[in-house]
């Protein structure tokens, strides 16, 4: 990951700092391309100067952050997480669905390239 990204992560409580990496992980297991910057103050992964997926750090739970087309088409498999029109709150004692949060960014990117 790139310095602006791991340095987000560096400064976040030492608790929730793996659980931040393995989200950047499985974003680059997808894409490893995508441009990686900070967007909103958050961790922000692009392709073509066009957002695909954030991500952060609060209190109580790591924000996946899609985009709302996303989360409207994935509204199903989002059960059980705690969701806005752009947001996913995944809770810490909760393990990361890593296969989901990867679904997610994969509808982004289709959705970007055809667009």
């Amino acid at each position: 990951m790139e310095d602006v990204i791991k340095t987000y992560i560096a400064k976040a409580a030492l608790e929730v700092q793996d659980i931040l990496r393995r989200v950047g992980e499985l974003v680059l297991e997808v894409d490893p391309g995508l441009t990686q910057t900070l967007s909103y103050q958050m961790p922000t992964f692009k392709k073509h100067g066009k957002p695909i997926l954030y991500f952060a750090a609060h209190k109580n739970h790591p924000g996946i952050y899609p985009t709302p087309p996303t989360i409207a088409q994935f509204v199903a498999r989002l059960a059980g997480y705690k969701t806005s029109k752009g947001a996913i709150q995944i809770p810490y004692s909760m393990m990361l669905n890593e296969e989901l949060i990867q679904y997610l960014l994969c509808f982004n990117l289709e959705r970007l390239e055809n667009r």
